[in-house]
């Protein structure tokens, strides 16, 4: 019988191009599974061991060791205590055996061992395919849809079969059964009935292995895509850059009359592209990016991460993009957040910021709008820059002589005392729950009590605009610190 298994294994090793100890593991499994059969004990852990030099196996029923009074299946779990009555070095996660009857090869169930034994070779096969699939580095698919499944396109790439999920198609795309289709492999999915490639045509990644395709110079490394942003089947924007500087980047990827950007945009369902000339300053590459406006003036808010992006009134509904379309992509590419207005907006806003600094130096340096004036429009911007700005380049103001300096010092340090003393107090106004919500750190809570928010339930009222104004982060985390502060609600 022994050498009966050992021919078994080398016929079914050379029949299906698979390892031996591939045959080997599924004929212990099946050896199993008739085990579990013949006993008529579903519950039991069964172990066989095949010698791969003799053909001769053993069968072992297996316990695996629990802590004590965690036992939930008592059939295939046994207790520290028990283990260590057989072996004294048993410990929790480990297994216990004992021989037991092993069914003869030439009784199993022969439709049990079969399809055991084929689902682990197909399993092996498909491995093995999916390997040699991925040692290839084919990012790019091209495949043929076999079937439609729940809006989710089956496509057959050679021997493997691959999904397009319905998320991941472009918008408005009339897929077909048999049509030919390319798509981006987004990953590998590994559940239980195998490895499963899932592929994207809406990927960023897609539109970068399309432009390297076409464009010859990417691939050689004397061109690069820095960043993608796409609104699948509608827009998109690629930022690149040159590696060697007598390459034009931008004409290099629209090519002799287009050619090369329009092969891309026939892929992509007739998708516009922009091509953006990336910039190692982030103030210029938001220009760039918002190409085809022209833009009057940028200012930047480091601390935000944002810029108000200035643009002439007839260059404003350019600048938005029809639905908002142009900034947003500007803004995904360029990874800032972007506020597009017209002059006369950025003038009044700046008007606005300036009677508001004027009135905080009047009010807490107690100097009249003359004095307050000067230190707005000698770039102050705060109470500590006025506090801590060496003496010498306030000295530097026409009118300001040293006992205005030193007195304008003397008073924004008070000042900024005073303020220190009242956030303090505010914080400890506010109550505990707030306090230890999970994602607020210590100046998240400082701002929301400097605003009056000093309870869980009034951060959780808040929207999502009015929390990022008021600390500063991200529209992200403002959402999921609002929905933290919610949670009670739905316990309740």
């Amino acid at each position: 019988m022994s050498r009966e298994i050992l021919l078994l294994v080398d016929a079914l090793a050379s029949e299906k191009n698979v390892g031996k100890e591939v045959v080997f593991s599924a004929l212990e499994l099946a050896l199993a599974s008739a085990t579990k059969k013949k006993f008529n004990q579903e519950d039991l852990e069964v172990r066989v061991e095949i010698d791969r030099h003799t053909g001769q196996y053993q069968t072992f029923r297996r316990w695996q060791i629990v802590e004590d009074d965690l036992i939930e299946e008592d059939g295939k779990e046994i207790t520290l205590t028990d283990a260590r009555e057989r072996d004294p070095r048993a410990e929790v996660g480990g297994f216990i055996e004992e021989p037991m009857e092993a069914v003869e090869f030439g009784r199993i169930g022969a439709q049990t061992a079969k399809q055991v034994i084929l689902q682990k070779i197909r399993d092996a096969e498909r491995e093995q395919i999916l390997n040699d699939f991925l040692q290839r580095r084919e990012h790019l698919v091209n495949g043929t849809i076999k079937r439609i499944e729940r809006g989710n396109a089956i496509v057959e790439c050679g021997k493997l079969e691959a999904v397009l999920p319905r998320d991941q198609m472009i918008p408005k795309e009339n897929l077909r059964v048999g049509d030919r289709v390319r798509a981006f492999l987004l990953r590998i999915d590994r559940l239980g009935r195998g490895p499963q490639l899932v592929l994207s045509r809406t990927s960023g990644d897609f539109i970068k292995k399309l432009f390297e395709l076409e464009v010859p110079e990417i691939e050689e490394g004397m061109l690069e895509i820095r960043e993608v942003a796409r609104d699948p089947g509608m827009r998109a924007k690629i930022a690149v850059k040159a590696n060697d500087p007598r390459i034009d980047p931008q004409g290099t990827c629209i090519g002799v009359r287009g050619s090369r950007v329009q092969a891309v945009t026939q892929e992509l369902a007739g998708e516009r592209v922009d091509i953006v000339l990336w910039a190692p300053e982030p103030a210029q590459f938001v220009i760039n990016a918002l190409s085809p406006a022209e833009v009057n003036r940028i200012l930047v808010d480091e601390d935000r991460h944002a810029m108000d992006v200035v643009v002439e009134e007839d260059q404003l509904a350019l600048a938005i993009g029809r639905n908002g379309q142009n900034v947003k992509l500007a803004a995904e590419l360029t990874g800032w957040s972007l506020n597009i207005m017209t002059v006369a907006e950025a003038e009044q806003k700046l008007q606005a910021e300036d009677a508001a600094l004027r009135h905080l130096f009047m009010s807490q340096l107690g100097v009249d709008e003359d004095v307050a004036g000067v230190l707005v429009q000698e770039g102050f911007a705060t109470l500590e820059e006025v506090a801590y700005v060496p003496i010498a380049e306030m000295l530097e103001i026409e009118g300001f002589d040293e006992a205005l300096v030193n007195e304008l010092r003397s008073r924004a340090r008070d000042a900024l005392l005073t303020l220190a003393i009242a956030s303090e107090e505010k914080v400890e106004a506010v109550d505990e729950e707030l306090k230890n919500l999970e994602g607020l750190d210590a100046d998240m809570v400082r701002k929301l009590a400097e605003n009056g928010v000093t309870t869980r339930d009034e951060l959780a009222d808040l929207a999502v605009d009015d929390l990022v104004d008021l600390t500063g982060v991200s529209d992200e985390t403002a959402r999921a610190l609002i929905m933290k502060a919610r949670e009670h609600w739905f316990d309740q």
